[in-house]
């Protein structure tokens, strides 16, 4: 079969090869690939910048937003031939750590985890991959390639998790989110926030191009003119996915009071000018938090499916603005203007 492959840490070895079979070990499901999103994390890998392959092999097989077709299943696992799976990205680590050990792998204290396409396990980017049931997720069929979208939103499901677990109002809920960066994970961020009837508003550099209509069409508010206009929008929660230092040092100090920022964004390492006192200040002064988040957990899966099959499927199929065949496969990581979310199809 083929597999998209790279050597890790050996920049732009990127291949689509020929690969054994998964072998049975890997995972008593055998999935046919369907499609699979590409995301800033593979490119990084292509570039050499991390990436672990499997015990004793030299490539790694890429990809970890995936989506295929249940061919194998053992009996009474949950499963049957012809479900739409996803596989989740993070398993436990061996030992295992005390989050790992209470199904909270995205929170592992020890760092011994693995990730598939990305730290320790091949990834989805092959045409037929294996996963134990427990670290797969059933998808409505409804969904249909809009379910690729899963890993992306279980990612922005568990940021929302821990906001809500943070928030420490109950008599006075959040009412306005700001997001910044209307990418997929953004984008994906600001959905959950109109599901949960907040005030959305979504901050991006671009003022043309596909992402004003599609937050407009979502229900919220876009804004393009300059983080520092936002000032005065004073929201109770800021979710932020871009990972650009400039960003991040102008959100920082505009703390309302009692708000929360959840940092989801992971950019190059930039120096910004900073005021540290400042933003210590408005944080003990407002009551604030600010926290990071990464991965996500079967339950933050499952979050995800819930908050997809309740989305408009028109909505969620703007988001891909382009699909690339397998044979051309490496035209999906060329970031092209006007990409949102970008999926590779093996059918």
């Amino acid at each position: 079969m083929r597999a998209i492959t790279v050597h890790p840490q050996q920049p732009h070895s990127v291949e689509l090869r020929e690969v054994a079979e998964p072998a049975r070990a890997q995972g008593a499901l055998l999935v046919e690939a369907l499609a699979l999103g590409v995301c800033g994390t593979d490119r990084e890998i292509i570039a050499g910048d991390y990436g672990e392959a499997p015990d004793g092999e030299p490539r790694l097989i890429l990809g970890h937003e995936s989506l295929g077709r249940v061919l194998e299943a053992p009996p009474d696992c949950g499963f049957a031939r012809g479900d739409l799976v996803v596989g989740i990205v993070r398993h436990p680590d061996p030992v295992p750590c005390p989050a790992c050990a209470t199904g909270q792998w995205d929170m592992c204290r020890n760092g011994q985890y693995t990730e598939h396409g990305i730290k320790g396990l091949h990834g989805f980017g092959a045409q037929r991959w294996r996963i134990a049931p427990e670290y797969a997720v059933k998808v409505d069929a409804a969904l249909g390639l809009n379910a690729v979208l899963m890993e992306p939103t279980s990612v922005v499901a568990k940021a929302w998790d821990h906001i809500q677990r943070l928030w420490r109002l109950a008599a006075a809920p959040p009412r306005r989110v700001l997001v910044t960066g209307a990418g997929p994970i953004g984008l994906l961020a600001a959905l959950l926030g109109q599901q949960r009837g907040l005030d959305v508003h979504v901050y991006d550099h671009n003022k043309a191009g596909p992402k004003p209509g599609i937050t407009a069409a979502l229900g919220a508010t876009y804004h393009c003119d300059g983080i520092e206009q936002l000032d005065t929008l004073a929201p109770d929660i800021i979710i932020e996915c871009t990972g650009v230092p400039s960003v991040i040092a102008t959100l920082l100090p505009q703390v309302a009071p009692d708000a929360l920022i959840c940092l989801t964004g992971v950019g190059a390492s930039r120096r910004a000018d900073f005021d540290i006192g400042l933003f210590n200040r408005n944080i003990v002064l407002n009551n604030g938090v600010v926290f990071g988040s990464v991965n996500a957990n079967l339950q933050h899966y499952q979050m995800a499916a819930d908050a997809l099959a309740r989305a408009d499927p028109g909505w969620l199929a703007r988001l891909i603005t382009r699909r690339v065949p397998l044979d051309r496969y490496a035209e999906a990581f060329d970031g092209r203007k006007g990409d949102i979310k970008v999926v590779i199809e093996f059918e």
